[in-house]
């Protein structure tokens, strides 16, 4: 089942990465930013979580609180959760049975071969549990933008160096190409 924005969030019920249950009804009356990511600890993974960390006050200040769903353990979780200081809580789907309601476990290709995996999406539910938004093309790097509809932080760049052109240089430019046709001049002349 393709689920579309409007719809019903499916309930679920799973264990966070201290073991406790955590399910969509203990979100009622907030908004819940449920993201799905393949593992725990991996370049893509941990630029999303953190990314999610460093925007957690703006995310909170705007009414939401964050979900993140993977196939791992708790005790990757809980390894991952202490490594990277991450403010939210993760789900450990063991079973699959939250990525299956939700349609995160798909068929994945690498080099040729054929796998199943977890979708790297992200569902922005509201306080009555509709889903609001379906994020499908994740940022990593900006994924807490994407879900406050904000542009990521523009880039600090330093200018290039500029050539200044002085009535010098431009003298010196022409010097350079009449030498050369003098040169090319003696040597057609020396033939």
């Amino acid at each position: 089942m393709q689920l579309k924005p409007g719809q019903k969030a499916p309930d679920f019920t799973a264990k966070d990465q201290d073991g406790n249950t955590v399910s969509l009804d203990d979100y009622k009356g907030k908004k819940l930013v449920l993201y799905f990511y393949p593992r725990d600890m991996t370049s893509g993974c941990t630029a999303e979580a953190c990314n999610l960390r460093d925007n957690y006050q703006a995310l909170q200040k705007k009414g939401y609180e964050v979900l993140g769903v993977s196939t791992d353990t708790e005790e990757s979780h809980r390894k991952f959760i202490t490594k990277e200081k991450l403010p939210f809580r993760l789900l450990a789907d063991t079973d699959k049975q939250v990525h299956l309601k939700y349609g995160t476990w798909v068929e994945k290709s690498l080099y040729g071969r054929k796998y199943m995996g977890t979708a790297r999406v992200t569902f922005i539910i509201d306080e009555n549990g509709v889903i609001k938004e379906i994020i499908e093309k994740v940022d990593t790097r900006n994924h807490a933008a994407q879900i406050l509809k904000e542009a990521p932080a523009a880039k600090k760049t330093t200018p290039a160096k500029v050539k200044r052109v002085t009535s010098k240089s431009t003298d010196t430019g022409k010097k350079k190409a009449g030498r050369k046709k003098s040169v090319a001049k003696s040597r057609s002349r020396k033939k």
